[in-house]
């Protein structure tokens, strides 16, 4: 079953984000964290960045130096087909539903997470698959760490 394996903020802004317990999603962000730059990240269609731990663990295995934050995602969630996810899913997590917007943009301040700061490895464009999730939230409420994931017909 999918679940959600760690919450991450970071109340400075920036990356990494750094593991909590458990959280509130709101309309425009996960309470407590903060976004440096507003034009790129946050807002209601990019309340929540979602990423793989699936995804983290093979990232590992080619040796990149990633780990659940490092690469500013709010929710890592592990035990989801990760690439047959596609804009317009929903997905529910504790008392959160949630909506695919799109994959977001890798850029060089996730750099410190890979060999030789080759962030794009994660870029949709070049890796479908592969990359972070921006999401809205369709209903607030509280996610904490290992509630299950459900997957709703997008």
């Amino acid at each position: 079953m999918p679940k959600v394996v760690s919450i991450n903020i970071n109340e400075n802004g920036g990356v990494p984000k750094y593991p909590i317990e458990n959280a509130f999603i709101g309309k425009y962000n996960v309470k407590g964290d903060k976004q440096n730059d507003t034009k790129h990240h946050g807002g209601i269609d990019r309340a929540v960045c979602l990423f793989s731990m699936d995804v983290i663990s093979a990232l590992k295995k080619e040796g990149h130096p990633i780990f659940p934050g490092s690469t500013g995602e709010n929710i890592t969630i592990e035990g989801v087909d990760w690439k047959s996810l596609k804009i317009g899913d929903k997905l529910m997590f504790g008392d959160v539903e949630i909506q695919l917007t799109g994959p977001t943009a890798p850029c060089k301040t996730i750099a410190k997470s890979f060999v030789s700061g080759q962030f794009v490895r994660i870029s949709q464009k070049k890796n479908p698959g592969w990359s972070r999730w921006y999401a809205r939230v369709l209903k607030e409420g509280f996610v904490n760490c290992f509630d299950k994931v459900h997957i709703l017909s997008s």
